[in-house]
């Protein structure tokens, strides 16, 4: 019985039912015939014939199905077979693993649907280990600033004044805030961010973000543009966490622009979505970064970033809390020097009753 398990042997047994359901179904046939023509002093010898002759077609038959058999068994299990060990390597940690693509259209698909499943591993991997580098990286740059205040005064070189302890306690709070944002990213990307569902106007929240970023704009201008009709811009979403993303698109850009820069808020709506494009003159961003803009730790210009402070995963965590709330956050921009565009879609609550609903996890 465990032979036909194999699908090699039902493959073999298939054609070999197929030969002697056909060298039945001719005997029977040729007997009935025979029976029926021949005169019944010939009915013998023309019977012996006839058996003969399929006796010779049942066994060439058999020759060209065990054959067949063989080259289809070896067509379709060598790339299965091949498919088996390199998923094992990849399981060991050779993400680097491929396979050949057969000629059939069918297994060709498996098999280039295996090879790209290895090649998002392997991207995966990649990912993880960069990860792990540049935690280590952000991390070292507030310790050894805290090491070095601690060396100082312990040598003396460095007076135990109010300022230098401010200036460590600075260096101890970017270490928490860093802490911190590792901790949400990891909730947000496990999907276990609480969020508090109710309807709100998407149009006060952004003009108190706004009037919240205002002062640290000097020489530019921060101003909010409703498109549309002046009235209430209703969504259906977790209002605190909007807040949180439109803080991180607003300081960004405030960031990222140059003196006498402009950055625009302006909403508008669809019949389905309401969106929030958070649009400035600043730095821009060039097309090859475009498509890495959301990843964790990347950074369009790296010294700048960490001499402001940013941890690099602000937008990670900014667009997941989007996903998370059913919208959506995406990137454009013209170019390096032309400035950029950041788009929140959020739901609408058209036909939703104003009322705050249950507290909704996502899991």
């Amino acid at each position: 019985m465990q032979i036909l398990r194999q699908l090699r042997w039902q493959i073999v047994g298939a054609q070999m039912l197929v030969v002697v359901v056909g060298v039945l179904t001719l005997s029977l046939t040729a007997n009935t015939l025979a029976a029926r023509a021949v005169p019944p002093d010939l009915l013998l010898t023309v019977q012996a014939q006839v058996g003969k002759a399929l006796l010779i077609a049942a066994l060439a038959a058999t020759g060209v199905g065990l054959m067949a058999s063989l080259l289809l068994v070896r067509a379709i299990l060598r790339p299965l077979q091949a498919i088996a060990r390199s998923s094992q390597r990849i399981a060991a940690g050779r993400y680097d693993e491929r396979v050949a693509v057969p000629a059939s259209d069918e297994l060709r698909a498996v098999a280039t649907s295996f090879n790209q499943m290895a090649a998002v591993l392997e991207q995966v991997e990649q990912q993880r280990v960069a990860m792990i580098g540049n935690v280590a990286h952000e991390l070292r740059t507030p310790l050894a600033g805290i090491e070095g205040y601690l060396e100082g005064l312990v040598d003396a070189i460095i007076p135990s004044t109010p300022e230098t302890f401010r200036d460590m306690q600075h260096e101890v709070r970017r270490l928490r805030r860093l802490v911190d944002d590792l901790q949400t990213l990891s909730r947000v990307e496990a999907g276990q961010v609480s969020l508090h569902f109710t309807t709100f106007d998407l149009r006060d929240v952004a003009r108190r973000v706004v009037a919240q970023i205002q002062p640290q704009v000097l020489d530019g201008c921060l101003e909010t543009i409703v498109d549309g009709p002046d009235r209430p811009l209703l969504v259906r979403a977790d209002p605190d966490r909007t807040v949180q993303i439109l803080l991180n698109l607003v300081g960004n850009a405030v960031r990222y622009t140059p003196e006498h820069g402009c950055i625009t808020v302006r909403l508008a709506t669809d019949a389905q979505m309401a969106e929030v494009r958070v649009q400035d003159t600043g730095i821009g961003i060039p097309p090859e970064a475009l498509p890495y803009i959301f990843e964790r730790f990347y950074r369009v210009d790296p010294s700048r970033s960490r001499s402001s402070g940013g941890s690099g995963i602000g937008l990670t965590i900014a667009r997941h809390l989007a996903w998370a709330m059913g919208g959506d956050l995406h990137a454009e921009s013209p170019g390096r020097g032309h400035g950029s565009t950041f788009i929140l879609r959020l739901p609408l609550a058209e036909g939703l009753e104003d009322t705050p609903s249950p507290d909704r996890h996502q899991a």
